[in-house]
Order: C-alpha cells, then sequence, then structure tokens
C-alpha cells in the first residue's frame, strides 16, 4: 500500500514538473514584418538575422521560447502602413522608411535635408545614433504618440542618379523628369529637374515607358529591381548615405514580454542597427561592380560638379529648420546637431550649410 502511495505521489510530481516546464517554456509568438521585400538590404537582415539571433538567444539563456511570425514584401503590411500596423498592433514589430510618414516623422528625415553627406553608411548610422541621444523627442515620440517603442535606426547605402541617358554638369539635368521618393524630391527641384514622386514596385516600368528619365537611387536598387536594363547610367554624384528607416515594437506587446526577452530583443536590436551600416558599407562597392559587369556605365563626378549641386541647395537647411520649428519640433537643434556630429566622423560638406 505504501509503496502504490509512494509510486502515486511520484507519479504526481512528475505530471506537476511537466506542466510547470510547458508552462515556463510556453511559446511567445511575434508577428515581424515589412512592407519592403527581403531584398532589401534591411529586410534581409531582419530576416536572416534578428529574427533568428533573438529565437537563438532567447532559447540558450531563458526558459522562453519566440517563435516569430513574418510578413515582408507586404505580406501584412505596405511600405506606407507600417507604421500604422504596429501602432494597432496588426504586427508587433515593423521595419520601415520613415519617409512615408511625412506628417507624422517629419524631422526624422533629418539627413535628408542635408545633402552630400557622408557616403560611408556605418557613419550614416553612428551619427543619427549620436543626434538621437542628444535629442530625446525623437525616440519618445515613438511612444507618446504611436503606441510603439523604437528598437533599432536602420541605415540605408549611398545615394546617386541612375538615368537613361549620359551627363556631366548639372545644367545637363535641368527640366529632365527624375523620380525620387519623398522629401529627397527636392534635391531635383533646387537643381532645375523635375522631379516626379515613384516607388520602387514601378520603378523599371516607370523608366522603361518616360514616365521618368531617372531615379535617386542607392546601387542596390538599381541592381536587384534590375533598373540598369532601362537606365545604362549610373553616376556617382554622391547625395549620402541615409540613416531614415527604423524598427519598433508595440507598445502595449513591449509591455508583456518578459524583462530577460526583452533585454536579449535590445541587445539583438543594436547588433542590427550596426550590420545595418557594415553590410551597406561593405556591398557598396561589391554592387558597383557588378553594376558594372552587367554593361553599365558608371562614373564619379567630379568636386566641382557636387559643389554646383550643393550649392543650389544651400538654403534649404535653413528653410526647413525654420519650418520645422514653427511647427514646435526641434528642427534647428537637430540639423545643427547633424551638421557638428558629421564633421565629427570626418566628413567635409562640399558646401557648409548654415542653421541657426
Amino acid at each position: 500500500m505504501q509503496l502504490r502511495l509512494m509510486a502515486g505521489l511520484i507519479a504526481a510530481a512528475t505530471m506537476a514538473g511537466a506542466v510547470g516546464a510547458a508552462h515556463a517554456q510556453e511559446t511567445i509568438r511575434l508577428r515581424i514584418a515589412s512592407g519592403h521585400p527581403a531584398v532589401n538590404t534591411y529586410v534581409n537582415l531582419m530576416q536572416n538575422f534578428f529574427v533568428p539571433e533573438v529565437t537563438k538567444r532567447v532559447a540558450q539563456r531563458t526558459k522562453h521560447k519566440v517563435e516569430f511570425v513574418e510578413g515582408y514584401g507586404g505580406a501584412m503590411v505596405k511600405v506606407a502602413d507600417t507604421l500604422e500596423g504596429v501602432q494597432s498592433g496588426i504586427i508587433d514589430i515593423g521595419g520601415y522608411c520613415f519617409c512615408f510618414e511625412p506628417s507624422n516623422l517629419p524631422l526624422h528625415a533629418f539627413q535628408v535635408m542635408l545633402p552630400f553627406g557622408t557616403m560611408d553608411a556605418v557613419k550614416s548610422v553612428k551619427l543619427a545614433r549620436a543626434v538621437y541621444a542628444k535629442v530625446p523627442y525623437m525616440a519618445k515620440v515613438f511612444e507618446d504618440k504611436f503606441n510603439q517603442h523604437l528598437l533599432a535606426l536602420i541605415a540605408d547605402n549611398g545615394y546617386n542618379l541612375g538615368t537613361t541617358f549620359d551627363w556631366n554638369s548639372v545644367a545637363e539635368i535641368k527640366g529632365k523628369k527624375l523620380a525620387g521618393a519623398g522629401l529627397n524630391l527636392k534635391w531635383l527641384e533646387f537643381a532645375g529637374a523635375v522631379p516626379v514622386q515613384g516607388s520602387l514596385v514601378e520603378a523599371y516600368t516607370g523608366l522603361q515607358t518616360g514616365v521618368y528619365l531617372g531615379w535617386i537611387m542607392f546601387p542596390s536598387g538599381w541592381i536587384n529591381f534590375k533598373l540598369y536594363e532601362q537606365g545604362k547610367y549610373y553616376t556617382e554624384i554622391g547625395f549620402g548615405a541615409i540613416t531614415w528607416h527604423g524598427l519598433t515594437v508595440n507598445k502595449a506587446r513591449w509591455a508583456k514580454l518578459p524583462k530577460e526577452v526583452k533585454d536579449i530583443i535590445v541587445e539583438v536590436a543594436k547588433e542590427y542597427e550596426d550590420k545595418t551600416g557594415t553590410v551597406n558599407a561593405e556591398n557598396y562597392p561589391k554592387q558597383i561592380a557588378q553594376l558594372k559587369s552587367v554593361g553599365s556605365v558608371v562614373k564619379a563626378v567630379p568636386d566641382s560638379v557636387r559643389i554646383d549641386w550643393a550649392n543650389s541647395l544651400k538654403n534649404w537647411p535653413q528653410e526647413k529648420a525654420a519650418e520645422l520649428d514653427k511647427a514646435g519640433l526641434p528642427g534647428s537643434q537637430v540639423l545643427k546637431l547633424a551638421l557638428e556630429e558629421a564633421e565629427k566622423l570626418g566628413h567635409k560638406w562640399p558646401v557648409r550649410y548654415q542653421v541657426k
């Protein structure tokens, strides 16, 4: 009788332990998405670095298990709807360009307001992080207004100009229809080109049908979307590598995560942020070489052309700063800091913009 009782107690204890272990190992599911496809460097890093590293480290270092449900290329959210997707909780974590939020995040495209900045993506993300560290509003606005927490900043590669025609001076692009996205259309407008709002989804067709004759584009975009088939000329004008994307997490979902899981996500997000700089910087020369290998005419313009183009834009940063200040945002503070931080990182502006 005693043996049967003891066996029963042992069995009960074992079952209780199994239930407890199952509870402790309960899977945390997180929906992560971007409107851009995985061919984009930052999305590729979401899929092949951020997701597997968080999954692995949580499993190794905690009693929890994280399972990601992934949706890229518009499978869950479109490019212009990702902020709202995170805000509403449709997705838990989203990667997106602030360029699609000109009303919600007008100041977060500040590097675009300072064209001809560093072409080094590593320096670009360091510069942006330094500005965010000194201006609390930059990260806090996500929490205060959009129900999300900023996990990482994301650098793009260096922007140049791909065209269907050869050009060697700013005068030769005047009157030409050229495409861009959001605020970088101003780079074209001030130089005398006719700016056309475009998106990568229709870029190939737009060039093919003559809706426009060129695009402000980093080399990976020209390669990955095969734009070189329609635009033979890729000119290294050096508009700058811009950090104007971010990775955010829904605030309510974030609050419910165990602390040790949050700590790991923050840790991996920091490494992810750094990688958006290093991977883009490493890929740039490879992509330029790839463009040459497929028959593109790739050339760099002399400094005099960059100075000429920058001069056409020299008053714009001050105009933007004043406009943002008037809207109650720290525009002048952010732009002045960005100019100074770039110089601390060794950048020399072709024309030194003045912001009061």
